[in-house]
């Protein structure tokens, strides 16, 4: 006895798996947005907050599977990518970079994002460590963080000389414009966002237990220091401001319209266009008549709580 009386019932069964198939896959970006809802409060939408809510999923799918083009043409092209993603704490760099991500191949567009240099990469070259993580042909790397590392937190925390400093100002736009002159594309962008709305960001961090991981004492400290950062970012953005690597500024207090500019910005970029696929045809799966599947075992299931 077979499972469906005829095959209209089988493609009725299968659209509608493929369907929700689909559903499931952007839930991954809705279940991040319900993330935002979970405090007391937020739950009453005004018609006009869910109009946007609706126009920033909508628009969103939509530069993403623009960012899948985007990503075919790289990879057709061989095109080497370089996008660095600078700003404050608590900015949006990371939100922004999980979006463009989401539905990209890792293997072809990766996160770089580096911790502190150990003691081996303090002797080194300064780029050495950022270097080994540039990307090969067809390939795009998003740096959470750069070695604009220097020009921030290093010199406002002091784990820099003042003659470390002046040389990164000195070497990086020699270095930008050789990885150009290889053929590497660089898009920087600097994440802006005002005081109050950092202090909005971190209160909320400090209240929410899933979040209180992301605020670390150089997080906290950089709050106090505030003005110092801003005058190291303004000295970073009129020293490292060339045209082979220009600066972009994203306004980022509205954390859903940053997102949606960054991806926006960053697609006018790059000069891709449609890449012709083949046609894809799924195979007759081969079947045995000595073929059995057998169940597995009760003790290796894990129970179905859900």
């Amino acid at each position: 006895m077979t499972q469906f009386d005829s095959d209209a019932d089988r493609d009725t069964s299968l659209a509608r798996r493929l369907q929700d198939d689909l559903i499931d896959s952007y839930d991954e970006e809705i279940e991040m947005e319900i993330d935002d809802l979970r405090l007391p409060g937020l739950n009453d939408l005004t018609d006009a907050a869910r109009s946007d809510r609706l126009n920033y999923f909508r628009e969103l799918f939509r530069l993403q599977g623009e960012l899948v083009k985007l990503q075919d043409w790289v990879i057709r092209s061989r095109h080497r990518l370089v996008v660095i993603f600078e700003g404050r704490d608590a900015a949006g760099k990371g939100g922004a970079i999980k979006r463009i991500t989401q539905r990209l191949n890792p293997r072809v567009c990766r996160v770089a994002a580096l911790p502190a240099p150990n003691d081996r990469e303090r002797t080194q070259w300064y780029f050495q460590r950022y270097v080994q993580h540039l990307p090969a042909a067809g390939e795009i790397v998003l740096f959470d963080r750069s070695w604009y590392n220097r020009a921030g937190v290093e010199h406002v925390m002091g784990f820099c000389t003042e003659s470390e400093y002046e040389e990164f100002f000195r070497s990086v736009p020699e270095f930008e414009k050789m990885l150009v002159r290889s053929g590497i594309q660089i898009v920087k962008y600097w994440f802006s966002i005002s005081d109050d709305e950092q202090e909005a960001r971190f209160l909320a961090r400090i209240q929410d237990p899933l979040k209180q991981w992301k605020l670390s004492p150089m997080d906290l400290e950089s709050r106090r220091r505030w003005e110092s950062y801003t005058r190291a970012k303004e000295v970073m953005l009129e020293r490292t401001h060339i045209s082979e690597a220009p600066w972009w500024v994203v306004q980022a207090d509205d954390k859903k319209r940053a997102r949606l500019n960054c991806m926006h910005h960053l697609l006018a970029q790059v000069p891709y266009h449609d890449v012709e696929r083949s046609s894809v045809v799924l195979p007759e799966r081969a079947r045995s008549e000595d073929y059995m599947r057998h169940p597995v075992p009760d003790e290796m299931s894990v129970p179905e709580i859900y």
